[in-house]
């Protein structure tokens, strides 16, 4: 997806053969080391082309050849850590990194303590700066003030355990006057959009552009837990989290859990949401107060600066 959207942005991007280690079939791991050798070349040819004063990895084994480089060679680099558990190659490489930026707290755990400056997450400035009133963003979507409505959001590719929760439990949902905003990825699309003919409490789609009028309409919001957990403190709604299973070492499961503890959300494990889902939607509806008591502490753990701050600290550390 990078390499459309990156050069959308007005940037330039170069792409280099990669892959992470397979856990699931060793066999497709036979030609993990000519790649990585590859990949180290390429990087060379990268980095012979425009001498950089830095390098900067967000995690992720593509990073891994790129920041190891630039430590061989004496170039400062520095690395994010958007989740509460750490990714191995950003482990790897905090050993020589110049700083760490973490998302979260608790991270001396897993990097250098004296290596760490906590920044949060670099979050969408139409998410930030969102100044669109309930009332605008019920009105884009086309559905009604007077009810409950609950932002369902998968991702971009949508998730099956919410969507198929939702339409088990879709007309309990209609039934209590809960409508749905149901962004259900190209999967689920034709399924749900068959019940959107038949109700006005509905709108779907595959992928919502104007993600900020979603935001600013919802009452409740159920989403995985990856990056997007940042934005969810930003805007200060009540959300229920079903962390996606199958993610690097369960670590979203762990970003969830670390709001749950703070009682700052709800969580519900991806097996259990066909089971669950619908009724803890309905019992969070009928409570203003915890509903309320779910914001106050979400919106305290949001940090919408974190851009500047990795910014400023990269440059004051290279210009001594």
């Amino acid at each position: 997806m990078e390499m459309e959207k990156i050069p959308e942005g007005g940037y330039p991007i170069k792409g280099i053969d990669i892959a992470g280690y397979n856990r699931s079939s060793l066999i497709k791991n036979i030609t993990l080391p000519y790649k990585l050798i590859k990949s180290f070349l390429q990087v060379k040819g990268i980095f012979q082309s425009f001498n950089p004063q830095a390098a900067i990895g967000v995690g992720g084994y593509s990073t891994f050849p790129v920041l190891r480089y630039a430590q061989a060679k004496g170039i400062p680099t520095f690395i994010h850590e958007s989740n509460s558990l750490a990714g191995k190659s950003n482990k790897l490489l905090g050993k020589k990194a110049t700083r760490i930026f973490a998302a979260s707290d608790g991270m001396e755990k897993y990097f250098p303590a004296e290596k760490l400056v906590y920044t949060g997450n670099p979050l969408r400035n139409n998410v930030v700066s969102n100044k669109i009133s309930r009332e605008e963003g019920i009105a884009f979507f086309d559905l009604d003030l007077k009810n409950t409505t609950v932002l369902i959001t998968g991702g971009s590719l949508g998730a099956r355990s919410m969507n198929e929760a939702i339409d088990a439990g879709l007309s309990l949902l209609l039934k209590n006057e809960i409508q749905l905003i149901w962004q259900t990825g190209k999967s689920f699309s034709a399924q749900a959009s068959a019940h959107a003919v038949e109700s006005k409490l509905i709108w779907t789609g595959e992928f919502i552009s104007k993600m900020e009028y979603a935001y600013a309409a919802a009452d409740i919001i159920v989403s995985r837990s990856g990056s997007v957990l940042y934005e969810l403190c930003a805007i200060k709604k009540p959300v229920i989290f079903i962390p996606y299973p199958h993610a690097t070492e369960d670590h979203q499961t762990v970003n969830a859990e670390n709001l749950v503890k703070k009682k700052a959300a709800i969580m519900i494990p991806d097996k259990d949401a066909r089971e669950k889902l619908v009724a803890e939607i309905l019992r969070l509806a009928k409570s203003k107060l915890e509903q309320e008591q779910l914001k106050e502490n979400i919106g305290k753990l949001a940090i919408t600066d974190a851009d500047d701050k990795i910014a400023n600290e990269i440059l004051r550390t290279l210009n001594g």
